[in-house]
């Protein structure tokens, strides 16, 4: 008799920001996976979501292709993978199914958790549904992802000035600002060449986030961005790039 398929459901729990974070708990045949399910990381400490816009952004990992990819599912504890774990899983297409198998933690050697097999039409759909789902999503939020995905795709602006890009996020505890991140220089092939991290900290206005999205990125791809950012980090010999030395406490909440 062949076994019934698995049923996902991607819950997104959005708690006050000073009683916890945001993350996407997968809800498995009615139960909380990473709550009911897996034991838990080290110490017995519980395994928390990764965030909606990491997990469920447009082409976001949970996608199921006929390439298997690793998806990271869950962190624990301190955040530090080595010392507290986090719970990966693979992702695969396979036929009219996805299944999720290959489970590791690197500080849970011992993990042991069974193969999951969906039909793929109800998966993709609770994917999609989820991910356009955005009223966990805060103004600053908002802006952030939308300027994040402006500047990746402003590749000429990003070489002409030897950069790439690191990231665009919020906070929940900060709601008027948000923080841009770049790394120079780019493609560094030498892991022994030195390094720095520029970062600036933008105010947010009541605008609507895609308008401030547009004007930001229009601001920023003017010029140097080096020019008005702040070295937030770099490696040991960094000052020989030309920056300021040392670098300023970025002072992200």
């Amino acid at each position: 008799m062949t076994p019934r398929p698995d049923l996902l459901k991607l819950s997104i729990a959005c708690p006050p920001p000073d009683e916890g974070v945001l993350e996407v708990r997968p809800i498995v045949n009615g139960r909380d996976f990473l709550a009911e399910v897996v034991p838990g990381g080290v110490g017995g400490s519980r395994y928390l979501g990764v965030g909606p816009r990491n997990l469920l952004d447009h082409n976001g990992p949970l996608h199921a292709t006929a390439m298997p990819h690793e998806v990271r599912l869950a962190w624990s504890g301190c955040g530090v993978e080595e010392c507290c774990g986090a719970l990966y899983m693979t992702v695969t297409r396979d036929g009219d199914h996805v299944v999720w198998a290959g489970w590791r933690d690197l500080a849970n050697q011992d993990l042991d958790l069974p193969e999951l097999r969906f039909t793929a039409g109800q998966y993709e759909a609770e994917v999609r549904r989820a991910g356009e789902d955005r009223s966990w999503e805060w103004p600053a939020g908002a802006v952030a992802r939308l300027l994040e995905a402006g500047l990746r795709g402003r590749e000429d602006w990003l070489v002409r000035w030897d950069c790439e890009l690191e990231g665009v996020w919020a906070s929940r505890k900060g709601p008027d600002r948000i923080h841009v991140v770049l790394m120079h220089p780019r493609n560094r092939a030498d892991a022994d060449l030195p390094w720095l991290q520029f970062g600036m900290t933008l105010p947010i206005s009541a605008d609507a986030p895609s308008v401030q999205a547009e004007l930001l990125e229009a601001r920023l791809t003017a010029g140097d961005p080096r020019a008005t950012a702040e070295v937030w980090g770099g490696s040991h010999d960094a000052e020989q790039l030309g920056s300021p030395w040392p670098p300023v406490d970025p002072q992200l909440m």
